[in-house]
């Protein structure tokens, strides 16, 4: 099993929980030469690099210590999958079915991904740095300890998610969703660029910027039912 340690922990800040972070030691891995997914597939200390798994059926699969180095997932359905202790590099694709899978100490590295459904699912000590993810579903995922990092992130679904202990890191949030949304010490304040489509009224349980505060206040007015005017002359 990979070792973590757990010191390497964002540093503290006031007034929110911070993300632990996952520090995936992988040990020697044998170069994966077994051809197509298997439903229920049980792998355990491989390196998949550069496979063309696209269209293909790994539902259920558990992957324990291993590393997907430039995959492609497009289609894959992976369904109630189980990924921990495992570093995901470089993958890509469009529509990869990870709904109701597990990720638990998970690095996912300049990944591609567009409609990616992970609604859900249950995250924990997960980091993903860099990369792009289009209209990710995270609708009624679980997310703890989950860090975003130097990512862009365009149309998230977090409805109905619960969210405790994320950070967004220098990261872009554009549009995101978060109807229904359960917020506990998430870290907003870092975001480059923070765009709330639906659900500004889920933010109790965040922390912004006072700068992101000016930015949203049309959005809180509005929610509140607050109209904003000029003094009459």
């Amino acid at each position: 099993m990979a070792r973590r340690t757990m010191g390497g922990k964002s540093a503290a800040r006031p007034g929110v929980r911070s993300a632990r972070r996952p520090e995936v030691s992988l040990p020697p891995l044998v170069p994966y030469e077994g051809g197509e997914l298997e439903p229920d597939g049980d792998y355990d200390g491989l390196e998949f690099r550069e496979a063309d798994f696209v269209g293909q059926d790994g539902g259920g699969a558990r992957f324990m210590d291993c590393a997907l180095v430039g995959c492609a997932l497009d289609e894959t359905r992976l369904t109630r999958a189980r990924l921990l202790d495992s570093v995901l590099t470089g993958i890509r694709g469009v529509g990869t079915d990870l709904a109701e899978a597990t990720l638990r100490d998970v690095e996912l590295v300049d990944a591609r991904l567009g409609g990616t459904q992970l609604h859900g699912s249950a995250l924990e000590r997960v980091l993903v740095r860099g990369g792009k993810l289009d209209y990710l579903n995270l609708r009624r995922a679980r997310l703890k300890d989950v860090v975003f990092e130097g990512c862009v992130l365009v149309e998230p679904d977090f409805g109905g998610a619960r969210l405790e202990r994320v950070e967004f890191v220098d990261c872009v949030l554009k549009a995101a969703d978060l109807s229904a949304a359960t917020l506990v010490d998430v870290d907003l304040r870092r975001v480059a660029e923070l765009d709330i489509a639906r659900g500004v009224d889920r933010l109790a349980g965040a922390v912004i910027s006072p700068a992101q505060l000016l930015d949203l206040a049309p959005l809180l007015a509005a929610e509140m039912g607050v109209r904003v005017e000029g003094a009459a002359g």
